[in-house]
C-alpha cells in the first residue's frame, strides 16, 4: 500500500495524544479535514494492509489519578489461557493481558497490568480475579519508576 498525503497525516496524528472527549475519532477525523466514516475506513485499511499492525493507547496513570501500579504474573495451565484470559481483560483496573512464554525458574505465562490508587486497591483487584478465574498461582510486581512511555514517531 502506497501511501499518500492524507494518509501521512492521518497516521501522524495517530502518534499524538487522542483528545479526551467522546468521540475522539471524530475529532482527528475534523483536523485531517474527513469525515469520521472515512477516518475510520483509513484505520481499518491501514490494519488490512499490515501498514498499521494495532491501534494503542498510553495510559498517563498519574494524570488519570492512579498512583499505584502492578504487573501481575499469573500461572494459567495451557487449556485455559484462553478463558482466563478473557476474564482479566474485563476487569476496569487491566490495561493490558498478555500471554509470554515461561521459565524453569519463571512459571508465569499470563500478565495483567493493573492500575489502582492503592497498593491495597492492586491487591483487592488480583485477589477478585485470582477468585473469578480459579487462578491462585500469582505474583504481584509492583510499580517503582517510569523509565519511559512514548510512541513510535514515522511521520
Amino acid at each position: 500500500m502506497l501511501l499518500n498525503d492524507l494518509d501521512k497525516k492521518i497516521i501522524a496524528r495517530l502518534q499524538g495524544d487522542l483528545p479526551l472527549q467522546a468521540e475522539p475519532f471524530a475529532a482527528l477525523a475534523a483536523e485531517v479535514g474527513i469525515s469520521e466514516e472515512q477516518f475510520l475506513q483509513k484505520l481499518e485499511a491501514y490494519l488490512a494492509a499490515g501498514v498499521m499492525r494495532r491501534l494503542g493507547t498510553i495510559l498517563r496513570h498519574h494524570q488519570a489519578g492512579y498512583s499505584a501500579n502492578a504487573m501481575v504474573g499469573w500461572a494459567v495451565p495451557g487449556e485455559s489461557v484462553e478463558k482466563a484470559g478473557k476474564i482479566m481483560a474485563t476487569f476496569g483496573a487491566a490495561s493490558h493481558v498478555y500471554l509470554r512464554p515461561t521459565y524453569p525458574d519463571w512459571p508465569y505465562n499470563l500478565f495483567t497490568m493493573l492500575h489502582g490508587k492503592s497498593v491495597e486497591e492492586l491487591e483487592k483487584t488480583a485477589a477478585e480475579i485470582s477468585e473469578r478465574t480459579g487462578i491462585t498461582d500469582y505474583r504481584l510486581l509492583h510499580s517503582t519508576r517510569e523509565f519511559k512511555k512514548t510512541s513510535m514517531k514515522y511521520f
